[in-house]
């Protein structure tokens, strides 16, 4: 691969990334026998492919299973600080792929590296927040007819690309494979529970026994984090607006209350929804002194910063490592982790490896079923397949050394006999 055809930070550092490569490979043993797999079958022979996604080591690993099945791979990132550039380095440098991403990049080369990827005329996309299928349907819709379709990775992205089929814009068949259970119930759960605190922890430094959290959401995401930290010690409030959600939260033994009421308690804030300014100016003038402020959802705007520029006096950057402390009017000081992006990635790695092994099997597998159908879905949202979903479970359970019952004729005869009773 030549240097002028990516956009990364440096070849020097693609020892580094080689190594985190290699030891992410070493608890991905689904996505390995996919791998063999695809090496065999060659299901994604002929395409192109864009994906935009974190870059990191457990998404190199996904990105040599699509390679291995025939794909011409482009990566780009999907958030401005999520690249870890020493594995765009090793993937341009070892493995022969165009990668377009730099750790903590301006808004205009942000987008500048998604138009390499869609300029890329790829048949199918990867996307970890929508933004490079908006982009495609926004600027480059001419090439849609070429395509066959796309995946989704992340909450923020389904909700979006739901509000685009509703409203009629979506003109291509996305697999929602964030909605995949091999995905949400243990990616969004465990590993964002888990990886959010991990980013947490490593920028203050903080002791969670004992603090009031916050956890805005009671999603996956939101009920992962939120456990992680009662687990710690923590004294956890959750905040929804879905009544089913409180509901629930409630009778998980958490706090439930609204933000205006949570604001002056908490000590320690961390959005996970989706959703657009949760905490507002409203929220952050009521919070105590030295309140920790962190975002987990996809994108920053979960934190209304804008308002909180304009209610500070003052902006301290970096008094630590992805942290800025925030002067405001009332003389109190709020702390922001990570500019408000995905504390997860930006201050720590990402989700462990083990996980999203299951995420990234679901996606290569996604994959070759949008390549085997070859255009011929039409332009809707569609669930994962659920023999897909079957399989990553089964190969999982098979890596861990587990296995299931199988039912017996008698069983089954039961299960679909519906006059058998009392």
């Amino acid at each position: 691969m030549k240097p002028n055809e990516c956009d990364i930070l440096s070849l020097e550092l693609a020892d580094e990334g080689l190594r985190r490569i290699r030891w992410a490979d070493n608890d991905m043993p689904v996505l390995e026998s996919i791998r063999r797999e695809f090496r065999n079958t060659t299901p994604l022979k002929g395409l192109r492919m864009s994906a935009c996604l974190h870059v990191t080591a457990e998404t190199a690993n996904l990105v040599r299973a699509l390679q291995a099945g025939g794909a011409d791979v482009v990566l780009c990132a999907s958030n401005p600080l999520s690249t870890q550039d020493d594995v765009a380095a090793s993937l341009v440098r070892d493995f022969d792929v165009r990668v377009y991403a730099v750790r903590g990049v301006d808004n205009e080369n942000y987008y500048k590296h998604l138009r390499a990827a869609a300029e890329n005329k790829p048949h199918v996309t990867m996307d970890d927040g929508c933004d490079l299928v908006t982009l495609i349907h926004e600027k480059y819709e001419h090439q849609i007819g070429g395509m066959i379709g796309s995946m989704e990775e992340t909450t923020t992205g389904v909700i979006r690309l739901r509000a685009m089929e509703r409203s009629g814009a979506l003109k291509l068949p996305v697999i929602a494979v964030n909605d995949a259970k091999t995905k949400n119930l243990f990616d969004n759960r465990y590993g964002t529970g888990q990886s959010t605190v991990d980013g947490i922890i490593r920028a203050t430094d903080i002791l969670l026994a004992g603090k009031n959290v916050v956890a805005a959401g009671y999603g996956w995401c939101g009920r992962g984090f939120a456990n992680r930290c009662r687990g710690m010690g923590a004294k956890v409030i959750i905040t929804e607006v879905d009544p089913v959600k409180a509901l629930e939260a409630a009778m998980d033994g958490f706090h439930v209350m609204t933000m205006e009421q949570a604001a002056p308690i908490g000590d320690l804030f961390c959005t996970l929804t989706g959703n657009k300014h949760v905490i507002r100016a409203e929220h952050f003038e009521k919070m105590k002194d030295g309140a920790i402020v962190a975002n987990s959802g996809h994108f920053d705007v979960e934190l209304d910063i804008p308002a909180l520029d304009r209610i500070s006096k003052s902006v301290q950057r970096g008094v630590r490592e992805h942290v800025d402390e925030y002067l405001l009017e009332n003389g109190r000081r709020v702390f922001l982790l990570a500019e408000g992006r995905l504390i997860n990635l930006a201050a720590a790695e990402g989700h462990p490896a083990s996980v999203m092994d299951m995420s990234f099997a679901t996606q290569a597998l996604c994959s070759s079923y949008m390549a085997g159908n070859g255009g011929g879905l039409d332009a809707h949202v569609y669930d994962p397949p659920a023999e897909i979903e079957d399989r990553v479970a089964r190969l999982k359970l098979d890596s861990m050394g587990l296995a299931v019952d199988e039912l017996t004729e008698v069983q089954i005869s039961y299960l679909s006999d519906w006059q058998e009773g009392t």
